[in-house]
């Protein structure tokens, strides 16, 4: 009887002649028939082998987007891999209550569907060129491999792949633990775990029953938020991209961040906080928003400021190139200067909004933010672009009971009279109410918090009369003083046409004394 010593030593030995007769092979053999021995052995190891194999590899294309099979296929495989992997990976999930363990790298787990069994593994491609390195390689691919029986290929490419995928949807939606996205300089894109965008959990409490606005506007928006949401087979009807621009403009403080926080808590949406003055170009524009996921919004506030997008760069461009010129020093620091700004442009940013590549991922909501709406280019808003726009005005006392009712827990008191008076005679942003309701100490009651408000209100509403005569003032004194230099430039003109008339008529005297004293000469003669 063979002893497992004896079976060991054999089976190395078995493996030890073929790898030599392989090296020998390879050495002395031409090129072209081991093509042929390797063509063949896979042929005849597919006809001995009986079962198929299927890749889902994690990015699709030119490794421009995650692909969204895989990432169904890791949260399917999360559950069945706590009965059958060893080693294990740990994220955790919504509200950060629990944990889900999915497979690590190279890990085998079985699944069963109809009472036939698959293998799944998790599998990782690594680059043939190896260098010396701090950081591993950032071309690894990672896949997962589908095993079953070829006997079972329809029932398994069709309806159980469909059920994975399906239900690895699913598990997204239950432990999704929504995102807050920042883009990073395109230096910091290409490391070890490098990633265009940052994020941390979106833990914003804004909702639209805590937002201090009209119940009639917010309930207009909600309606148009819960249209949008339901509108996939309604978009690919009309043939427009599945997404919705929402301009939010009025002054600093009217509560356009918090309207933002309420649209993503209300859609279940991740937000993307996009910052255009570390994008360099076009280019990286749209890398930046292909990187991004359905179901999110991509913001950019204060539009207006964020890059020069009205034209006007080009002719202070023009105005300047003679001063800078003149001095080379200045001329090289402008160089320098300019190879750092952002060179994203108007038509750039209307392509990323509006052309073909907005269409990638759909159901996305993109809102711009401004305090100065009339700076914008008109065709960066009109409609189509920017679908719909909101006015964030100044607290009216719809929104004041609303923001009393967050703050103080109160629905009415003696003092709201008062208060919808000077409202409606003050211009007061919603922040500056919630600062004045606020109680600062554990003394501070009800009652105190409103008289603060009271109080607030009437200094504005000081403050707002003198600006207001204050600006009457300088606009009587400019009107006064344009009036003054009008009588003096009058008066000069006159003076300088009195002082030419005078010189012509002196000139003229001049003229008709010499033809005298020369009809007098003749006469002599």
């Amino acid at each position: 009887m063979v002893t497992t010593r004896e079976l060991w030593a054999t089976l190395g030995s078995v493996m030890a002649s073929v790898m030599f007769v392989s090296a020998i092979f390879k050495q002395y053999f031409p090129y072209q028939l081991w093509g042929y021995v390797e063509k063949y052995s896979q042929k005849l190891f597919r006809i001995l082998y009986p079962y198929i194999e299927i890749t889902f590899h994690e990015f699709s294309g030119d490794r421009l987007k995650r692909s969204e099979a895989f990432s169904a296929i890791q949260n399917y495989l999360s559950t069945t891999a706590t009965l059958h992997a060893t080693r294990f990976k740990a994220d955790v999930v919504k509200d950060s209550q629990s944990i889900v363990l999915s497979m690590d790298d190279r890990q085998e787990v079985t699944d069963e569907f109809k009472g036939i069994k698959v293998w799944w593994v998790l599998g990782k491609n690594i680059p043939k060129t190896q260098s010396f390195s701090f950081y591993p390689a950032t071309d690894e691919k990672r896949y997962y491999r589908l095993t079953f029986h070829k006997s079972h290929r329809e029932l398994i490419t069709g309806p159980y792949v469909n059920h994975v995928l399906a239900g690895g949807k699913a598990i997204t939606v239950k432990n999704r633990q929504r995102k807050l996205y920042s883009n990073n300089p395109s230096k910091n894109w290409y490391g070890w775990r490098s990633t265009k965008w940052s994020h941390v959990f979106f833990e914003h409490p804004a909702t639209f029953d805590t937002l201090a606005m009209e119940t009639k506007k917010k309930e207009e928006i909600k309606k148009d938020l819960k249209k949008f949401g339901e509108g996939k087979e309604y978009y690919e009807k009309i043939g427009k991209a599945w997404k919705r621009g929402y301009l939010l403009y009025g002054p600093p403080g009217t509560g356009k961040s918090t309207m933002i926080a309420a649209m993503a808590n209300y859609m279940n949406y991740d937000v993307y906080d996009l910052e255009l003055t570390t994008v360099k170009d076009n280019t990286e524009l749209r890398s930046l928003l292909i990187d991004t996921s359905s179901k999110s919004i991509l913001v950019i506030e204060d539009i207006d400021c964020s890059l020069d997008l009205t034209g006007q760069r080009e002719k202070k461009k023009e105005k300047d190139e003679d001063e800078v010129e003149k001095n080379p020093i200045e001329k090289k620091e402008k160089e320098d200067g300019e190879s750092k700004k952002s060179k994203v442009t108007l038509s750039g940013l209307l392509n990323f909004i509006d052309g073909l590549w907005s269409a990638t991922g759909g159901e996305r909501i993109i809102v711009f933010t401004t305090n100065y709406v009339d700076k914008l280019d008109p065709a960066l808003i009109r409609r189509g672009r920017m679908d719909k726009h909101i006015e964030m005005s100044y607290c009216c006392f719809e929104a004041f009971k609303m923001l009393a009712k967050n703050y103080l827990d109160i629905d009415s008191h003696e003092l709201y009279a008062e208060i919808e008076i000077m409202l409606a005679e003050t211009n007061m942003t919603p922040a500056d109410v919630a600062e004045n309701l606020m109680p600062k100490c554990d003394e501070d009651d009800t009652e105190t918090c409103l008289k603060n408000l009271i109080e607030a209100l009437k200094a504005a509403k000081e403050e707002a009369i003198k600006k207001a005569e204050e600006e009457a003032r300088l606009k009587a004194e400019e009107a006064t003083k344009k009036a003054e230099e009008e009588v003096r430039s009058k008066a000069e003109k006159e003076e300088k046409e009195k002082h030419a008339k005078e010189n012509e008529t002196s000139s003229s005297s001049a003229k008709e004394n010499g033809s005298i004293a020369n009809g007098n000469g003749n006469t002599s003669n």
